[in-house]
């Protein structure tokens, strides 16, 4: 469905709704990669079949420049690691969803703190574990700053979509850890008009196995507009099976932690 121009995001009494916007031109063409599980699809990934932009990263170290607009804090070599780039600060799509503890609520209802926003497959085995064991690491970076953000995920396994899944991962990966930690699902349709907003693009593969789609980290400053994306990525062994090394994981962990504190400051 084609964006309605000069729209903003709707927000109706007693809780956001996702809304679609025109896509900013910062994001246009934005290096966001697929996620992908099966092993089979994974050497596809590896090989950059299913990225849609060539990453910072992937360019010769000495051909690396720091991006313009972001935070001062953020090394450059951090921020080309991560995709790291500022994006127009427009209000945050809004949405109502369900958490892994069972609690309805908005997005609206974080105003006040930053959040880091992305969205993981609940039967995820490549990309998802990794952005969660960087949230993780982000959230003991935070130390006593934590409490001033939120990192939230949505749910795009429209196949294991209860409660009981996104509880299940949350708990699998560590990331009720996190004091601040949102698992969000819902009903299909209500998480397709999320993915629509944010322009994720989820191809589902079936009821056994995961699922494809965009892998995305947004930042949403306590004002409720987005001001930063950053685009996660893996590395692949020859049998295709996904991986970073600890340290770029804890890399990834502080550049989150650092953007969210440039958030709240």
């Amino acid at each position: 469905m084609p964006a309605q121009a000069g729209r903003a995001p709707d927000e109706a009494p007693g809780g956001d709704q996702a809304a679609a916007r025109p896509s900013p031109p910062a994001r246009r063409g934005r290096a966001l990669t697929f996620a992908v599980a099966a092993a089979g699809v994974l050497v596809l990934a590896a090989a950059a079949v299913l990225v849609i932009a060539v990453r910072h990263h992937q360019q010769p170290a000495a051909a690396q420049l720091r991006p313009s607009g972001i935070p001062a804090s953020v090394p450059t070599r951090l921020a080309n690691l991560m995709g790291l780039s500022p994006v127009p600060a427009m209000p945050a799509p809004g949405f109502t969803l369900t958490d892994q503890r069972g609690h309805r609520l908005a997005l609206s209802g974080f105003r006040g703190r930053a959040v880091v926003l992305t969205f993981l497959d609940t039967r995820c085995a490549s990309i998802c574990p990794l952005v969660s064991d960087e949230f993780a690491a982000a959230g003991q970076d935070l130390g006593p700053l934590a409490g001033k953000v939120v990192f939230a995920a949505v749910n795009v396994n429209p196949y294991h979509a209860a409660e009981r899944d996104v509880a299940e991962f949350s708990a699998q990966h560590q990331l009720t850890s996190i004091p601040g930690w949102h698992f969000f699902t819902g009903p299909v349709p209500q998480l397709r008009a999320v993915w629509h907003a944010y322009q994720i693009e989820v191809q589902p593969r079936g009821p056994g196995r995961d699922t494809i789609h965009t892998s995305a980290v947004y930042f949403i400053d306590p004002h409720g507009r987005e001001r930063y994306l950053a685009a996660p990525m893996a590395s692949y062994t020859k049998a295709g099976i996904a991986y970073l090394p600890a340290g770029q994981i804890a890399a990834w962990g502080r550049g989150i932690a650092l953007v969210a504190k440039s958030l709240t400051s």
